[in-house]
């Protein structure tokens, strides 16, 4: 045998090691009982089955958002086996897809439902539903206020998610997971820009002459301060409607700047103070308009 042959053997032969052990190193990453089918239509894998830097970040987000679902999808009665899920925002429905794979798919005969206006990602992810067997997804080609009102859905949902949900698209998947008196919500804010145009058109007049206006003076800080206030606004009202809520982490900094993440369980019992504090929030800075919008009280 020559040593170009030999040699060409040898390079082969590594080649299909380092692609091996490429694909041992993502299979690790992977929860178990994850379709490699479904993460390469979703184009979170390669086609040969590889993740890039962008898909493992990605990844990552969803992933530990799932730990977060499916902790409180089991607390559901027999285990979240008949358990409604709504996302709304769901765009490429990522999030759906994933949790319907490792949870819904197996287990019972639960629902997920995936709300984007977009029609062509509803049906893109109505042919990827069909093409992988997930009977029981339904995409819905829906604003998130629609669909409070939509007869496509049921009168009650188990649990809310919203990852990412611009401005006050976030507010309207709060109204919806109140009015279908969801079990659990599991929100990820985005582009809160409703609260910090407020700000620059009242100023917060009954602030503005203290040092607190400091605090949106530079509009990069009117809006930062826009979208903390708006998601403390959100919490308050979820308290005030009966839920209990936690705030805090989706990923670490370095992933995404997007990065709060609020979890309401609802108990029902309805706090007054919440209430109180929210509207006293709403007045000092000269929001109180809002109460008879997104920060409806019961």
């Amino acid at each position: 045998m020559s040593t170009f042959v030999k040699a060409a053997g040898a390079h082969k032969t590594a080649k299909v090691g380092k692609a091996a052990k490429a694909e041992a190193d993502v299979l690790q990453e992977l929860r178990p009982g994850q379709s490699i089918e479904l993460l390469k239509e979703l184009h979170i894998l390669t086609r040969e089955g590889r993740l890039n830097q962008d898909s493992r970040r990605k990844l990552k987000q969803v992933y530990h958002l799932f730990q977060f679902i499916e902790k409180q999808l089991r607390e559901l009665p027999d285990g979240g086996a008949h358990a409604t899920l709504a996302d709304h925002g769901a765009g490429k429905s990522y999030l759906g897809f994933i949790v319907y794979d490792l949870f819904f798919k197996a287990l019972g005969d639960g629902r997920v439902y995936g709300i984007e206006t977009r029609a062509e990602l509803v049906e893109k992810s109505r042919v990827l539903a069909a093409q992988l067997g997930f009977g029981r997804m339904s995409f819905l080609n829906l604003t998130v206020a629609e669909s409070t009102e939509s007869l496509a859905l049921p009168d009650r949902i188990d649990m809310v998610t919203a990852l990412h949900a611009c401005d006050t698209a976030t507010d309207d998947a709060i109204a919806f997971g109140l009015a279908k008196q969801a079990a659990f919500m599991v929100l990820v804010p985005c582009c809160q820009a409703e609260v910090a145009a407020c700000l620059r058109e009242t100023k917060a007049l009954s602030l503005s002459r203290t040092p607190l206006a400091e605090l949106w003076r530079h509009p990069l800080h009117t809006r930062e301060i826009g979208s903390q206030l708006t998601n403390v606004l959100r919490c308050l009202l979820l308290e005030a409607h009966g839920y209990q809520v936690t705030v805090t982490e989706l990923v670490g900094w370095e992933h995404s700047m997007k990065n709060e993440l609020i979890i309401a369980r609802r108990t029902g019992q309805f706090k007054a103070s919440a209430a109180e504090r929210l509207k006293g929030l709403l007045g000092e800075f000269g929001l109180s308009s809002l109460l008879e919008t997104r920060f409806r009280l019961p």
